[in-house]
């Protein structure tokens, strides 16, 4: 036996769609219903008949239904048929939402420290787009009090709800407890000075109005300097 090759850590390329379809040589059935490329119906005719039809035209004969009887086959550009279905099998998958959840896990006694930094990993989840399953996890006697468990959850709800939703709320499953939280319009939108101060305004005044004068504020003010040395 021929030993097999192994990948030996080559990249492979991306997969293209796989051809399901016969063309021209490759329909096997003795006849076919034939459509011509504007979608006529042309009859029954032989696959040699069909397959020289296409040809004459510079186009390619494409079976479209192999289950029908007999098959159906379809005079077609069949490069141009593969690209723009290539191209809106890409569209699809763009418009996809991808949806990626993430799974944090708390005790009902967590310490403060351990719960600011998981509340950390959460808010860092929610600023990626992410959901997160945040988990309560009971144990003994600790499910005799779900209600720790509910206000540790909500705490954390109230803590984060500047970036996230509570799209599930705190709900018992078995001895854990699970609320799932939802990115929000804010979350992963970096935070701007909404209150910064623009000077230019201020500048104008100083330098006067568009026509190089001093406001009548300044001019009155000069006059009267001017005045007051008058006089002394």
């Amino acid at each position: 036996m021929r030993p097999r090759r192994r990948g030996g850590g080559f990249s492979r390329e991306p997969e293209r769609p796989t051809q399901t379809e016969r063309v021209n040589d490759a329909i096997r059935a003795a006849r076919v219903r034939l459509i011509g490329e504007d979608g006529a119906q042309l009859g029954i005719k032989t696959s040699d008949e069909a397959r020289q039809y296409a040809y004459d035209k510079n186009l390619d004969l494409v079976e479209v239904a192999a289950q029908a009887d007999p098959p159906v086959a379809r005079v077609m550009d069949y490069g141009k048929y593969r690209y723009e279905q290539e191209q809106k099998a890409k569209l699809a998958r763009k418009h996809q939402t991808s949806i990626n959840v993430k799974e944090i896990k708390f005790r009902p006694k967590i310490g403060i420290h351990d719960y600011n930094t998981k509340k950390g990993h959460v808010e860092r989840f929610l600023n990626q787009r992410a959901k997160v399953k945040v988990t309560i996890m009971f144990r003994g006697r600790e499910t005799t009090h779900p209600e720790r468990g509910r206000d540790l959850l909500m705490r954390l709800a109230e803590e984060l709800k500047e970036i996230a939703n509570v799209e599930s709320p705190p709900l018992l499953d078995g001895r854990n407890m699970v609320m799932v939280l939802g990115p929000n319009k804010n979350a992963g939108v970096t935070k701007n000075d909404a209150e910064s101060e623009d000077t230019q305004p201020g500048e104008e005044e100083v330098q006067g109005d568009r026509n190089g004068q001093a406001d009548p504020e300044t001019r009155d003010e000069e006059s009267q300097a001017r005045e007051e040395v008058a006089e002394a």
